[in-house]
């Protein structure tokens, strides 16, 4: 913090004064009645309002169809919550 003007120094600050980044990763558990799976980048929305982007989809063999995705931090961990019209429930990391 005492190093002076440098990229990225108003993030810093802010995760410093504040103690939290803006945003978190959840692991995200997909419906799996659908067949298709999202794309990368594809848009996160909690009542018709983005709240974040997935980052990877895989399908796992115990889980189903999860991703990865960063969400913002107010959102909460029950909430529900779609991805190119696929429900989905979240798990904080």
């Amino acid at each position: 913090m005492n190093k002076g003007c440098y990229r990225g120094q108003e993030t810093v600050a802010m995760v410093a004064n504040l103690g939290n980044p803006p945003r978190r990763l959840v692991r995200l558990h997909l419906d799996g009645s659908v067949v298709t799976i999202p794309s990368a980048g594809a848009a996160v929305e909690k009542d018709g309002i983005k709240v974040g982007f997935i980052g990877t989809v895989a399908r796992h063999h115990e889980l189903g169809t999860i991703a990865l995705a960063v969400v913002k931090r107010n959102t909460p961990l029950d909430a529900e919550l779609t991805v190119e019209g696929i429900p989905a429930t979240q798990e904080d990391i």
